[in-house]
């Protein structure tokens, strides 16, 4: 039996099946990444939810794990070398299931470099940007009476689109005929900006067909569906 007790967030996230990989997650974007990766790819795994209402992303017991304090994060009991591994950052944590099952990421060099492009993409532009759109437009930012700093990520973020509509043009997915860990990471960001923030008519959603088409062909997946709602409410 493999045993996780040397690591401290099991003590407060106690792992009913040690020998599945755990996830510590919410339902934001970042977090649906590495939920809809695993249910994609059927790794079994143990999903746990990070509180942060009740300030879980704070506790000695999570910062053990990622001392950022932001989830998504794992602890998988089969990692490198049969050891275990405890990683953060939903990127790299794509990267990491994707080289461990084999799926999402492919082997032809010049394609995998090319779905890392986009991983990035997603990582530096379209997740920040769409966040700040969700705070000026929908959270706490909205009572501003200066509109200029939501109006500027607005803006940012109708770019962001442009660029995606533009290069998914004739590909069904971001990189070609088939799905990867770039369609994981951004679509979610995508359907939390138009549906959850709100902001489909602050950034004009309706100029971009193609960004629809392939936001449409993501959701009616069996396995996005649910990986959107994992972990459960408590």
């Amino acid at each position: 039996m493999i045993d996780l007790d040397a690591f401290r967030i099991t003590s407060k996230w106690p792992a009913r099946h040690p020998d599945r990989l755990q996830l510590y997650s919410l339902t934001t974007p970042n977090g649906v990444k590495v939920s809809i990766m695993l249910e994609e790819c059927g790794l079994a795994y143990e999903p746990h939810r990070v509180d942060f209402d009740a300030g879980d992303q704070r506790t000695p017991e999570f910062l053990s794990l990622n001392p950022n304090g932001k989830i998504p994060a794992i602890l998988d009991p089969d990692g490198p070398g049969r050891r275990p591994l405890a990683l953060f950052e939903s990127g790299a944590i794509l990267l990491y299931l994707a080289d461990k099952t084999g799926r999402f990421l492919p082997l032809d060099a010049t394609r995998r470099y090319e779905t890392i492009q986009w991983l990035m993409f997603q990582m530096g532009g379209i997740g920040p940007m769409f966040g700040q759109v969700g705070f000026f437009h929908k959270f706490a930012g909205r009572d501003f009476e200066d509109k200029r700093p939501r109006d500027r990520y607005a803006t940012e973020a109708r770019r962001l689109l442009g660029v995606l509509d533009g290069h998914l043009q004739g590909r069904a997915w971001i990189v070609g005929d088939e799905i990867t860990i770039a369609d994981f990471a951004t679509w979610p960001w995508v359907n939390n900006l138009v549906g959850f923030y709100g902001a489909a008519d602050l950034v004009g959603y309706g100029n971009f067909p193609q960004v629809q088409r392939v936001l449409q062909a993501f959701l009616a997946r069996p396995a996005v569906a649910r990986g959107l709602k994992i972990p459960a409410p408590a």
